[in-house]
């Protein structure tokens, strides 16, 4: 086996065309690591805002791989691991944020933050999954404990972590109204498994909490968009309910007092803080295992819109930052 691979990296903050292919050694798992071999990535917001330079705190050391989600197999394991060994289809976040991600053709990770991939979906569309999928499951299962019969408004329903949401809620039980802005995005969120769904660009606030939540508010309202769409949040849903999101550093002009008005919870979620933190790993594996038997349930599916060539990181990074696509960009490793 050859020391080296290739990677692609950043040498500075700046725009898609910042990643360079680049020949690297490959890395060692230390005893509690695994190495897996690359067989796809995804790109989430936080790739681009990493690379945007948005977040400096959560970037790796320059050089920098990015790429959060991986799916691969097992080439190496560390002396202190027994979960995996080598040979194993896994997926995972072991990387990205805050040390060498997934965009090479190794990556090295705690075993923690890894899991057995679900068996009824090809390995690198699992891929698409561990950055939307753990979001939307300590969205609604961790801060809010979605159940059976709760009325659930999903904003974003097509996104990334939306159009998860939508099918975990659903699976859960309740009753979910989901928003989108074109006839394709809600064609899209009912088959997903939405009870109902809105044009929020056209309907108000008040008009959609009348229709589908009796006029008191939503249980839960599940926006993984985050800034301005709390205010929107704040006023759908029903007094001592739950409103989650996920991590904004945009939120300015959010007004919170609805929450002391009405009693309101909110639950943020950031869910790469045990990668950035190095602690507490083990979460990420325990809740991807659950969220592969969901998958081999039937209960989940990643709708992948474009698969890229790593080649192609670039061009998939600007249609990211432009949003015109539905579920999720997956990266394969030709």
């Amino acid at each position: 086996m050859s020391s080296e691979m290739d990677a692609y990296v950043i040498d500075e903050f700046g725009g898609p065309d910042a990643f360079e292919r680049r020949t690297v050694e490959i890395p060692d798992p230390d005893p509690d690591e695994v190495r897996v071999e690359v067989v796809a990535s995804s790109v989430n917001p936080v790739d681009y805002k990493i690379r945007r330079g948005h977040i400096p705190d959560f970037a790796p050391a320059f050089p920098a791989t990015l790429g959060c989600d991986v799916a691969g197999v097992v080439d190496a394991v560390g002396e202190d691991v027994d979960a995996f060994e080598p040979g194993d289809e896994v997926y995972g976040m072991p990387g990205g944020a805050g040390r060498q991600g997934a965009l090479a053709d190794y990556v090295v990770g705690h075993a923690g933050t890894f899991a057995h991939a679900p068996e009824s979906i090809p390995l690198e569309d699992s891929a698409a999954l561990p950055v939307v999928a753990l979001t939307a499951w300590e969205m609604l299962a961790d801060k809010a404990s979605v159940d059976i019969g709760d009325d659930v408004l999903v904003y974003g329903a097509t996104g990334g972590v939306g159009h998860v949401g939508v099918q975990l809620a659903d699976w859960f039980g309740a009753t979910v109204t989901a928003t989108g802005s074109t006839a394709e995005k809600r064609s899209l969120a009912a088959d997903l498994g939405a009870d109902a769904t809105v044009d929020y660009t056209e309907t108000s606030v008040e008009s959609y909490v009348d229709e589908h939540a009796g006029g008191v508010g939503f249980d839960v309202v599940f926006d993984p968009v985050g800034d301005d769409h709390l205010n929107a949040s704040f006023e759908a849903v029903r007094p001592f309910g739950s409103v989650v999101t996920t991590e904004s550093s945009d939120a300015d002009g959010v007004d919170l007092s609805p929450m002391h008005a009405t009693s309101l919870s909110l639950g943020v979620v950031l869910v790469i803080l045990p990668v950035l933190l190095g602690d507490g790993q083990e979460r990420v594996g325990n809740e991807l295992e659950t969220i592969a038997s969901l998958v081999d349930k039937g209960a989940v599916a990643p709708h992948i819109d474009e698969r890229y060539a790593f080649a192609d990181v670039a061009d998939a990074h600007r249609r990211a930052e432009a949003g015109d696509f539905v579920g999720k960009l997956l990266l394969v490793n030709e």
